[in-house]
């Protein structure tokens, strides 16, 4: 199996036991902007640690996977302003959406929520108008 597949199956797998045991230890979706969000807007305290471990752990896991790894190319962007700007994109379509593609896809879609199937369509389909405006008409990225 090419590499790429193993990975790509390793990372959803990991993915998807870590939404099940958070909803089953929990009773909480994993929705990774719906956590940061009750940190930013004050709402999330009561669980603070929690909501800390949580954000700690998506930052410092890849940087871990990369170690083990020995790297890994993802084709990122050096322009800055490109990769600022595509970050506030995807902080504004989550606000609109109420969640993120860990809420809505991952646990949206395996919970059959037509809202999550609904988002996740709609983030997929946001996705290719955008690369298909900002690369191939464009060519900024």
């Amino acid at each position: 199996m090419h590499p790429d597949w193993v990975s790509g199956l390793s990372g959803g797998l990991l993915i998807g036991f870590a939404a099940s045991a958070y909803l089953l230890l929990n009773g909480r979706i994993m929705g990774a902007s719906g956590i940061l969000g009750g940190l930013i807007d004050l709402t999330g305290y009561e669980n603070l640690l929690e909501r800390l471990c949580f954000l700690l752990g998506l930052v410092l896991s890849p940087i871990l996977a990369i170690q083990i790894a020995g790297g890994h190319d993802t084709q990122l962007t050096s322009n800055m302003y490109i990769i600022i700007a595509s970050g506030l994109l995807v902080g504004i379509g989550t606000r609109l959406a109420n969640g993120c593609t860990s809420g809505h896809g991952v646990c949206g879609i395996s919970r059959l929520s037509f809202r999550g199937i609904t988002a996740t369509i709609v983030y997929l389909l946001c996705g290719v108008v955008s690369i298909i405006f900002f690369k191939n008409l464009l060519g900024l990225i």
